[in-house]
């Protein structure tokens, strides 16, 4: 690889911010390729809009997740 000569501090920050991007762009582009083709991403956002619950429902769900801890 070649050595580069830097004249000042923002010249190495200029750097690593480049060095940031091209890294940036590798992950997206590995995170296209495995990412199944084709199929929509569904947003869950909203879906429990109306729904009340109670804290005898989180009690309830405590319970349920934490039994085998026994937390």
């Amino acid at each position: 690889m070649k050595q580069a000569e830097y004249n000042s501090t923002s010249d190495i920050l200029h750097k690593i911010e480049d060095i940031e991007r091209e890294i940036m762009g590798l992950k997206m582009s590995v995170l296209k390729k495995i990412m199944p083709n084709g199929k929509k991403i569904v947003s869950l956002k909203g879906i429990l809009k109306g729904v009340r619950i109670s804290e005898n429902d989180m009690a309830k769900a405590k319970k349920s997740l934490y039994s085998k801890t026994g937390i």
